[in-house]
């Protein structure tokens, strides 16, 4: 069903000094920062040769980011992020399977323009999932 590692999210307290460590200290090529106001971030992507590092900022007053930081106040990993081909199919093997989709089970646009699901972190070893149609 998971296809390839798209990237993994970092949520970072500090954009501009996270991309700059990707960027000068480890010589990695980082986007500029694109707002997501429908998914209450703002993201930077360092390309990698197999795969991106997504980094994470709260934008605007609901966040889901600005949470995990108040618990985080470092910042950390905040999910993975797998391909599939069908993320309709996807969804529905998984919850005849027992795994839950967090809001309301259907897709939404994420930060590449595509559709993605998030799954519940207590069905993956404590690790939230993110889903994206190829």
């Amino acid at each position: 069903m998971i296809g390839r590692l798209n990237h993994v999210a970092i949520a970072v307290p500090d954009l501009e000094a996270a991309a700059t460590v990707y960027k000068d200290t480890l010589g990695a090529t980082v986007s500029a920062p694109q707002d997501e106001p429908d998914n209450g971030v703002t993201v930077v992507f360092v390309e990698l040769d197999n795969t991106k590092i997504e980094l994470l900022y709260p934008l605007g007053e609901n966040s889901p980011i600005a949470g995990f930081l108040a618990k985080n106040t470092s910042g950390g990993m905040h999910h993975v992020c797998y391909e599939v081909e069908d993320i309709i199919a996807a969804r529905d093997q998984l919850v005849e399977k027992g795994a839950r989709i967090l809001g309301d089970g259907e897709p939404k646009i994420g930060a590449h323009k595509k559709p993605v699901l998030f799954l519940h972190p207590k069905d993956f070893s404590g690790t939230l999932v993110e889903l994206e149609q190829v």
